[in-house]
């Protein structure tokens, strides 16, 4: 009964996923028709349409479908699938119900790197040096986490969890400085960046959310069995034969690598780690192989819709998709509270 419906479940969200996509790409500041994004996204795939070869104004068309929105649905499935797979394997090796990239400051570190180019270095490097600026925060934040773990008695999950809220609320304190002390005429960039955004994608960055999503994937399917054994406990997992320490470092070492790229060209988008991997035990059961599977699917349902109707609740505003996602996570933590409590 559980495979019936996981094999359900997985058939439904591949479905969301092209419908969404196919919405994402035709409603926006200009709503195209869905035949015109249909012709569109069939000529560059080789097949006949005429959009680009039909009238001279239908060129356009062509060009808003494959040049700006079709990069733009790419990456939300590729960041909205790495990271619920990352909420789903921090939440595991640390034990911990609320495990998300926030945190552990993996966001934090990569916001504050964001912010100050933002706001005082300045593009120096061209395009690439904001998704640099913001990898090197996130991964300087695992590091230092890494560092304050190692300097204590015992590494357990609490200890990384203790010291992922300081390392985090110390990155918070240091954005929230350099907003202040930089350029002020900057704040409204700094404000969509912090709660994220996809309006960075294009064609020579799809890459990097890619690689983000493809290292946590890979990582999460490859050791599956011994991420299971946490299910049983540590002592079980070490009889199992699996290095529990050793494989809760790699584990946040991988979270933290993709978590920094994801964030470098998207920004910090919340709660999406934290729902994914809850919602999908519901259908995927604990076990890995299924789960993560279910996670990668079902967060890039979830950023597709959270994108969509960011583009269009304030039109031709683009809200930040961070403030969608952030809704929709408050009410799932109290729906989840109130459950538990019945």
């Amino acid at each position: 009964m559980r495979q019936r419906a996981f094999e359900l479940a997985m058939t439904a969200g591949a479905a969301a996923i092209a419908a969404l996509a196919l919405l994402s790409i035709a409603y926006g500041s200009t709503v195209i028709a869905l035949s015109d994004v249909i012709a569109a996204l069939g000529h560059a795939a080789g097949l006949d349409g005429d959009i680009v070869s039909g009238p001279a104004g239908k060129i356009p068309i062509a060009k808003i479908v494959l040049d700006l929105r079709l990069p733009r649905t790419i990456m939300a499935i590729c960041v909205g699938a790495g990271l619920g797979v990352i909420g789903a394997l921090l939440q595991t090796v640390t034990r911990n119900d609320l495990a998300d990239p926030f945190l552990f400051g993996l966001s934090s570190g990569a916001a504050a790197g964001a912010v100050s180019v933002i706001t005082i270095f300045g593009d120096h490097f061209g395009i690439w040096t904001l998704p640099v600026a913001a990898f090197t925060g996130g991964v300087l934040a695992a590091g230092i986490v890494l560092l304050l773990v190692s300097r204590v008695r015992g590494q357990g999950p609490e200890r990384l969890i203790l010291a992922g809220l300081a390392v985090s609320f110390m990155f918070t304190a240091l954005t929230n400085y350099l907003v202040f002390a930089g350029d002020q005429r900057a704040a409204h960039s700094v404000l969509f960046w912090t709660m994220g955004g996809l309006g960075l994608a294009r064609w020579d960055n799809i890459e990097l959310a890619a690689l983000g999503a493809g290292t946590i994937l890979v990582y999460g399917l490859w050791n599956h069995r011994r991420l299971d054994a946490f299910l049983a406990g540590e002592n079980a997992a070490e009889s199992l034969g699996v290095p529990v320490a050793r494989m809760r470092r790699m584990t946040f070492l991988v979270a933290a690598f993709s978590t920094a790229i994801l964030v470098s060209v998207a920004g910090v988008i919340g709660f999406v780690g934290l729902m994914i991997p809850h919602l999908s035990r519901t259908l995927a059961g604990p076990l890995h192989l299924r789960l993560i599977a279910s996670c990668a699917h079902f967060g890039a349902v979830l950023l597709l819709a959270s994108d969509l109707l960011a583009r269009t609740l304030l039109p031709p505003q683009e809200l930040p998709i961070g403030i969608i996602t952030s809704s929709v996570g408050a009410f799932f933590v109290v729906t989840m509270l109130i459950r538990n409590r019945s």
